[in-house]
């Protein structure tokens, strides 16, 4: 049996005061009209692949996202025009953001003439060290252990040896360079060491055919067909980006999200799935999934074999999940809490109907998480009680340590990305991807480009790699809302976040909670994820499990390579920092989903016959996975 540690230490409380709570229940906004209909198969039929369709939804006024001619364009339509042609030549990066980082770093080095005379003297040194590098034939200096660019035992033959010391030389040294030499504002000096490293990743010699030894003996072996075959490749992949449809051998319905379920709501913003049982007896308390609008929510039920939701419903869970529209321009004026009102609450009202006076073990996942956080603490301040638990996936409650994506917030980034999505109404998966993209540029795009035009191989197609090719969009005033309000000037955290007029506090959840972070998350830290501890002294079992911020999540039982530490921090326990609860807790290997799956028993009733698949006013539209997520 794993072992699971506990804090029961009494502390002090952490976190932000509670607010008084209101008295009576919350009203969630009045419920859309369900175009339910009747579906007369049976609720274990293999699902069809349902046509995509567009149901009926408002049709709001878009004349707002027309561009005025110019002859009646203001001076700010003028700059907004400029601002949208600059975004396609910066990659979404505003201009004005990376040239004054670049000036705060020029005017502390001009003013530290002797600080910028040392550089110049360990630039000297690094000449040195590579002189007698190819004198001695010794290696000075090696990679990071991250970095795959040279591991390929020809880079540690000559020439290639010199060329590979000189780079690592050379980026030791500039690595210095854009620290500066003090002074500057911490997110000017993060942008300019971003923008060297670009530059530096851009130059490296492994992405040279002619300096590459790999893409040297390659051409030799194949007679030059590894490049006619990058090359074919590289039209495959123009042909995606233009809008084609990559050829990965996954059907969404079939291959993915096909655990066998019915829609049993849609409104203008998201369709509710329930799961069909497969055990005589169930939970009592069902389980609502809120997955990130910023993906589809499938990566919950990828194949057959890693699916999360399937797993679940196998162990005897009536489980629910939220399917997000993926929104088109006529959606630009949708608000972060209409993703609350008409997301969260409206399916947490349709599984009430649904499941009666079952209490909901809500569960979110990365965004879903923090929009799923925020409708707790609101519940909770006006003492609605349907939750009988709250399990957060790689979320965050706190962005003062929300990690890489923190170096495209800044006030004039925002001013600028608002500007860009003006006239399409949304941010498009290709510029979000982009930007994801360029964060780990070197893992992400320059050995992809490597591996598929230079040498002509092919990644195997896997399910994770499907559904990562299958982007959503982000509406316009929702994204901007939810980077100003929460990443920006962290008002969740700080109980300044105002929901109906009203701030809420996170301590006013007193809900059990299961938090997962995992260890090597660029997008949600896991000591930024771990911040919930200071900002709700109840019951909370912290989770950090070995992957990413999508492989740490979906981790299978049986998947080879696994592990993860878990610790309890009773009510009202003693917190640990970070560092010092990963040294105290051991890791164990296997999959966390077992460990949550024990958590769930023990935070619910008996066993109780499964509940109807819908009912009156939420009746199956059609079979799972539904048609919002097949919109593209």
């Amino acid at each position: 049996m794993p072992k699971v540690i506990r804090n029961t230490k009494f502390r002090g409380r952490f976190g932000v005061a509670r607010q008084a709570k209101s008295a009576g229940r919350l009203k969630s906004s009045p419920r859309l009209e369900n175009s339910a209909a009747n579906n007369d198969q049976g609720h274990d039929a293999v699902p069809e692949i349902p046509t995509p369709v567009d149901p009926p939804i408002p049709v709001p006024d878009v004349r707002s996202l027309q561009e005025p001619s110019l002859s009646t364009a203001t001076p700010a339509d003028l700059d907004r025009m400029l601002h949208v042609w600059q975004s396609h030549l910066t990659g979404g990066r505003s201009p004005s953001t990376v040239g004054l980082a670049f000036l705060d770093w020029a005017a502390h080095t001009a003013n530290s003439p002797f600080q910028a005379a040392a550089l110049g003297r360990m630039a000297l040194g690094q000449w040195q060290r590579l002189m007698r590098a190819a004198l001695g034939g010794e290696t000075v200096i090696s990679p990071q252990p991250d970095d795959g660019r040279f591991a390929d035992p020809a880079w540690k033959r000559r020439p290639y040896d010199m060329v590979t010391q000189a780079v690592l030389l050379g980026e030791q040294w500039w690595d210095t360079v854009v620290r500066g030499p003090g002074g500057m504002a911490r997110p000017n000096e993060r942008m300019v060491a971003f923008c060297v490293r670009q530059w530096l990743d851009l130059m490296s010699p492994s992405n040279v055919p002619w300096l590459n030894p790999e893409v040297i003996q390659a051409a030799r072996t194949s007679c030059g067909a590894n490049l006619a075959a990058g090359l074919s490749n590289l039209l495959r992949d123009l042909a995606v980006t233009h809008g084609g449809v990559a050829a990965n051998g996954f059907t969404v319905g079939r291959d993915l999200a096909a655990t066998p379920g019915k829609v049993i709501f849609r409104n203008a913003l998201i369709e509710l799935i329930q799961y069909a049982p497969t055990t005589a007896k169930v939970g009592a308390e069902p389980i609502l999934f809120v997955p990130a609008w910023i993906m589809k929510y499938y990566i919950l039920d990828l194949s057959a074999h890693n699916s999360l939701v399937g797993w679940l419903v196998a162990q005897g869970r009536t489980v629910f999940m939220i399917s997000w529209r993926n929104p088109g321009s006529d959606m630009h004026n949708t608000s972060l809490d209409d993703y609350r009102a008409q997301g969260v609450m409206a399916a947490i009202d349709a599984v009430e109907a649904i499941c009666g006076d079952a209490k909901i073990h809500a569960a979110g996942y990365c965004l879903g998480g923090t929009l799923l956080a925020i409708a707790a603490a609101t519940m909770a301040r006006d003492s609605d009680h349907r939750l009988a638990s709250l399990s957060l996936f790689a979320a965050q409650t706190d962005f003062t340590e929300a990690g890489e994506l923190q170096l495209f917030i800044t006030e004039d980034q925002l001013d600028f990305l608002k500007d860009t999505m003006q006239t399409q109404g949304f941010l498009s998966s290709a510029q979000m991807g982009g930007t994801f993209q360029m964060l780990r540029s070197n893992d992400l795009v320059w050995s992809h480009a490597i591996r598929d035009y230079l040498l002509g191989e092919q990644d195997t197609p896997s399910d994770l790699m499907a559904w990562n090719a299958d982007g959503t969009r982000l509406p316009a005033r929702m994204h901007i809302e939810y980077l100003r309000r929460l990443y920006l000037e962290n008002e969740l955290a700080e109980g300044r976040l105002l929901i109906t007029g009203r701030p809420l506090a996170l301590d006013d959840m007193k809900l059990p909670m299961f938090v997962v972070g995992t260890e090597r998350d660029h997008i949600a830290p896991w000591h930024s994820v771990f911040k919930l501890h200071l900002q709700n002294d109840g019951e909370l079992t912290f989770v950090l499990t070995s992957g990413g911020h999508n492989a740490g999540i979906v981790s299978e039982p049986g998947h080879p390579h696994r592990h993860f530490r878990i610790r309890v921090r009773d009510a009202g326990g003693r917190t640990l920092g970070p560092d010092e609860w990963e040294r105290d807790t051991p890791p164990q290997d296997g999959s966390w989903w077992l460990e949550w799956n024990a958590w769930l028993d023990r935070h619910s009733g008996a066993r109780v016959d499964p509940p109807p698949i819908g009912a009156p006013g939420f009746m199956p539209i059609c079979n799972a996975p539904g048609a919002y997520v097949l919109q593209r």
